[in-house]
């Protein structure tokens, strides 16, 4: 507790000593153009109507009684990914970063990443184990500042201590993911290497002259840049294997491998929703699947059928050979496994393809909550031209006020009016100096404050809230607070969004006043942002009193 302690207080003491002051200077004219004042009233407008609600209510005391109105929660959720827990390297930039769930972020997002997770077959690594511990990271950085990094479970922490502590801070609690093709950073690579036997290898490769890379786990998974080689040269492989044969004729060469990689999938989601189905909130199902989608591979229906599953025994995913119909049937899987309650989600980047596909599952049954959308700018080369007024086609799709209008308007259209979920939030600075921290943080704040704005919006997540901590080959400079955890100029845009301009915290009056049953009452009503609310007031008896209401 006692360092808990101290960072609640030096959380505390950045937020007073440093609250976020806009230096507009930084951005060109063409940028405030985008963003201009009818824009801004047009936001402020939205989010009036679609984030806040009226409450009333009759409370035990005079009329003219002053009331305390304190939010206490937002409906809202305002989220980050919490895979560098215990990792940082000192016990002080931890607690740092543990505080921010709870005080800036009220919903987290744990890594449930299969090929972290079950390193080895029949394997998970959901409980604690040494090489969890923040006693073993701290060790690590002392050894080598930059060897922890390329560690197998560096941003995937065992999910159970992670579960826990988001749990007694009270936290929303988002898991992601459950199925992803990315050969690089999800699957396992034993489900080819032991999986499919070598006669099956020795015949498909036979077949087609193609030699399927093998790795294994006694080589670094880290990768230097975003261009994963073995990822490539996996995904290239199969690419070929597919112009030469027909989805039925690799099912035929490899038949026991095909039941494999069915079996674990299955597997996999019902062992984690038998061990947090009733810890966990929400979950991204499917993650990233809109390209296979848009190439014809991943179809829950081919075209003209209407009343069945696609019948072909595999995907040929751009990933590499997945499970047919991957993207339904894992939905269907983790509706017939997770807990009712529980929100499931098909997550994306693609926004070009992902429209056709949402509406495609939902025309055909499957069984989604959630849309989950992504926004990444990963180069600080396109921030820098962002604040200079250079913005290409897929740019103003993300950052402008007129693309985030039409990009969430055709996702609530395909999907029929269903929530959103901001799931995974990159902007990364052009630099670190006091210019590019501002520019950072004032492409963030006006895109908070649109996509705040919108009607189906639920949450939105940041990415990588510390510098130098995201996957390797990512951005270095793309957090809110410095590799020391030192807070940016865009923490501080940031609390001033979630903690003061959307909290409302005000006094009211009571007033007509009533007499029933011999006692006095009257009524309170205000208007506030989504979520729940203390009342308090003196009653006619001169006794504090308390009430707790819900805007909806």
């Amino acid at each position: 507790m006692k360092n808990t302690v101290f960072a609640v207080v030096t959380l505390a003491a950045f937020a007073a000593h440093a609250a976020f002051k806009m230096d507009p200077s930084v951005m060109s004219e063409k940028y405030w153009a985008l963003w201009n004042d009818d824009v801004q009233k047009r936001i402020d407008a939205d989010i009036e109507k679609y984030r806040k609600g009226d409450a009333a209510l009759t409370i035990d005391a005079p009329a003219g009684t002053e009331v305390k109105v304190e939010q206490l929660t937002h409906q809202f959720f305002f989220g980050a990914h919490i895979f560098n827990y215990n990792q940082l390297g000192k016990t002080e930039w931890n607690d740092r970063y543990k505080e921010l769930y709870g005080t800036l972020f009220n919903s987290a997002t744990v890594a449930f990443y299969w090929r972290t997770l079950e390193r080895y077959p029949f394997a998970p690594r959901f409980a604690e184990a040494y090489e969890d511990t923040e006693d073993y990271w701290n060790r690590e950085y002392e050894r080598d500042p930059i060897g922890p990094m390329y560690k197998p479970h560096w941003r995937r922490p065992a999910p159970d201590p992670v579960v826990d502590f988001c749990l007694n801070r009270g936290l929303r609690i988002h898991g992601h993911p459950l199925v992803w093709g990315n050969n690089a950073w999800h699957t396992p690579t034993w489900l080819w290497e032991d999986f499919c036997p070598d006669d099956e290898k020795f015949a498909l490769e036979q077949a087609t002259g193609v030699s399927i890379p093998r790795r294994n786990w006694k080589l670094p998974i880290g990768v230097k840049d975003m261009s994963d080689p073995n990822e490539r040269t996996w995904a290239d492989a199969w690419q070929k294997v597919y112009a030469k044969l027909s989805e039925a004729e690799i099912a035929a060469l490899i038949p026991s491998f095909v039941k494999a990689q069915n079996f674990f999938y299955e597997k996999r989601i019902k062992e984690i929703a038998e061990r947090y189905g009733t810890r966990i909130d929400s979950w991204d199902v499917v993650n990233e699947s809109a390209t296979d989608w848009a190439k014809g591979a991943e179809r829950s229906w081919p075209e003209g059928e209407s009343s069945a599953v696609n019948t072909l025994p595999i995907t040929k995913s751009h990933y590499g050979m997945m499970p047919a119909n991957y993207a339904y049937n894992g939905l269907v899987l983790a509706r017939k496994y997770m807990k009712p309650s529980a929100w499931l989600n098909v997550n994306e980047y693609n926004m070009g393809a992902f429209p056709g596909q949402i509406a495609n599952l939902k025309a055909n049954g499957a069984d989604f909550d959630v849309v989950g959308s992504q926004m990444h700018l990963f180069n600080p080369k396109e921030s820098q031209k962002i604040s200079e007024g250079e913005f290409t086609k897929e740019v103003m799709d993300k950052i402008s006020p007129a693309g985030i209008d039409a990009t969430f308007k055709r996702v609530t259209e395909a999907s029929g009016g269903k929530p959103i979920h901001l799931s995974e939030i990159t902007i990364t600075a052009p630099d670190n100096s006091d210019r590019g921290q501002m520019v950072q943080a004032i492409i963030m704040r006006n895109c908070y404050r649109a996509w705040f704005a919108v009607e189906k919006m639920t949450g939105i997540t940041w990415w990588n809230v510390v510098d130098n901590c995201g996957a390797p080959g990512e951005p270095s400079i793309s957090g809110i607070f410095t590799r020391d955890m030192q807070p940016k100029i865009s923490y501080y845009a940031m609390d001033d969004l979630i903690n003061r301009e959307w909290k409302t915290n005000l006094s009211v009056k009571s007033n007509n006043q009533t007499t029933a049953n011999g006692r006095t009452s009257s009524s309170v009503a205000f208007r506030g942002f989504k979520g729940r609310y203390k009342l308090s007031w003196k009653g006619a008896d001169g006794r504090e009193k308390s009430k707790i209401v819900e805007v909806k």
